[in-house]
């Protein structure tokens, strides 16, 4: 299983890219955002059909970027980091496979990208592939990959994760040849120093700010997942003598998909960094804090918490790849648009050949009824008016559809063994009317999620069961936050002036 949150201002289209086959002499055109081609790459025979980051073969990828050392970007390079992904699912089976699509493809034509962590696995086996440029004019890129082990979990959040690694296991690990003697070469790291080569130190150095920013989100998952061992917040805060954390862990139980849709929705409640609390959340408890993340009052810089909830979330993913399943029923992406909090995953198999409309249309520039995208935003975001009134609201429609989702997975799937059996076109045409039908159900429901918050919570009153609206008001608590910050505006009756103790007769 793999998660993902792509977080960036940008307004997502899911994509499907049927499999093809091509002649010896072709190739493919590389072109950035705006549609200009930078350059082509050799095709290969055959490609595979991929479902947004999922392929036939259930390979599934994702990503972070850990940008590093800015100096190793290469704007000769030609691919940038989103097309190695693409072409990677596109040409390889395994993860193995797609360890070596990737570090091939860069090798002959360049890295474009800075530091970047990519998530990537099949039905056997889970790795991390972290990887950065050689600087302007370089060739290749520097390189590491790790097997994560079975039964462990392993993060990644804006920051290289991978330290130390073993040079003789290449079934648990592979790198580039280049990856300690460049690092040598350009000062990051010195062999006389008796410290240990350690990829994440020596191309993304730890700073305070990507200690607080990125390593927080890593402690989020490992605390939640593994509350026995008590990790400290200490290494996110920056304290002293502080231990980065592992690269990976044994959770204390396994991990169901709920779990796993449950660890990727977190603003660190029940800590002391919870985000629901405190003056800067409001009078209704909302975690969302508008960029930028720093900030500076009287010449002192402060910073926002970064939690792995966040509203810039363009849209996220939770992978299941299954051994034990034929590929067009064992893999499933599921996909949710918007704030992982706030969304609602809905599955998409590895075998549909086809995608649900209103997730494949919608402009940034434009608002549409039509877009799961804009649907998702309105909610969201007028339940910041109430936060702490709406949020629940909105997780339970969350539970109620992604419950059910997971109660009928069994016999979906087993009536797409059954349809296998005896006609696998039949089953292509099944499994993907029923992924198309449940996107497309949960973007009716959050139509009328919007209707019905907007309508229960107007102009500040929130309506009663009976639909009257009632006047609800304003905590306490952050009543004495207004009352202490300007005590004497909002007395209903000013303090009456003392009367002098004598009195002046003519």
């Amino acid at each position: 299983m793999i998660t993902y949150t792509c977080d960036g201002e940008f307004h997502p289209h899911l994509e499907y890219e049927p499999g093809a086959d091509y002649e010896p002499g072709d190739s493919l055109d590389i072109a950035d955002w705006g549609g200009n081609v930078r350059g082509r790459v050799e095709q290969v025979p055959h490609t595979y059909s991929v479902v947004h980051l999922m392929n036939e073969h259930q390979l599934v990828i994702g990503e972070s970027t850990f940008d590093g050392r800015k100096e190793l970007e290469n704007p000769e390079g030609l691919l940038h980091y989103w097309d190695l992904m693409y072409l990677a699912l596109q040409r390889a089976k395994t993860a193995r496979d797609a360890i070596k699509v990737i570090t091939d493809l860069v090798a002959e034509y360049g890295y474009r990208s800075t530091g970047e962590s990519f998530s990537i696995a099949d039905t056997e086996e889970a790795w991390i592939l972290e990887m950065i440029g050689p600087g302007e004019g370089g060739e290749g890129a520097e390189w590491v990959a790790v097997r994560v082990p079975d039964g462990y979990i392993s993060c990644h959040a804006n920051k290289a994760r991978i330290g130390e690694f073993p040079l003789d296991d290449p079934a648990n690990c592979v790198y580039s040849d280049n990856v300690r003697s460049f690092a040598v070469e350009k000062g990051y790291y010195d062999p006389q120093s008796g410290e240990p080569f350690r990829f994440c130190d020596v191309y993304c150095p730890p700073t305070p700010e990507n200690r607080k920013y990125c390593s927080s989100r890593v402690w989020s998952i490992f605390r939640r997942a593994a509350p026995s061992k008590e990790f400290s917040s200490d290494y996110h805060r920056c304290v002293d003598g502080s231990e980065p954390y592992p690269l990976w862990i044994r959770p204390d139980t396994k991990l169901s998909l709920g779990d796993v849709f449950s660890l990727m929705r977190d603003h660190f409640e029940g800590t002391a960094y919870d985000m629901t609390q405190g003056v800067d959340a409001g009078p209704y408890g909302n975690p969302k804090r508008w960029r930028p993340l720093d900030w500076t009052v009287d010449s002192v810089a402060y910073a926002w918490e970064r939690s792995i909830s966040t509203q810039q979330t363009g849209f996220s993913t939770v992978s299941q790849s299954r051994s034990w399943l034929p590929d067009a029923v064992g893999g499933v992406l599921w996909y949710g648009v918007d704030d992982t909090y706030t969304t609602c995953y809905m599955p998409l198999y590895c075998g549909i050949d086809s995608l649900p409309g209103s997730y494949t249309i919608g402009s940034l520039q434009e608002f549409s009824w039509d877009s799961a995208w804009w649907i998702f935003n309105l909610v969201a975001n007028y339940a910041c008016l109430k936060y702490s009134y709406m949020a629940p609201e909105i997780q339970a429609v969350q539970s109620d559809i992604e419950g059910t989702f997971m109660a009928l997975q069994p016999s979906v799937e087993q009536t797409s063994l059954e349809l296998a059996g005896s006609d696998p076109g039949l089953m292509k045409r099944y499994l993907t009317g029923y992924s198309i039908a449940q996107a497309e159900m949960v973007m009716s429901r959050w139509q009328d999620l919007a209707g019905y918050l907007i309508t229960k919570y107007n102009d500040g009153y929130v309506k009663s069961e009976e639909g009257e609206p009632e006047e609800k008001g304003y905590p306490d608590a952050w009543l004495r936050h207004v009352i202490e910050s300007r005590p004497e505006q909002f007395l209903l009756k000013p303090a009456e002036e003392e009367t002098a103790d004598w009195e002046l007769v003519d």
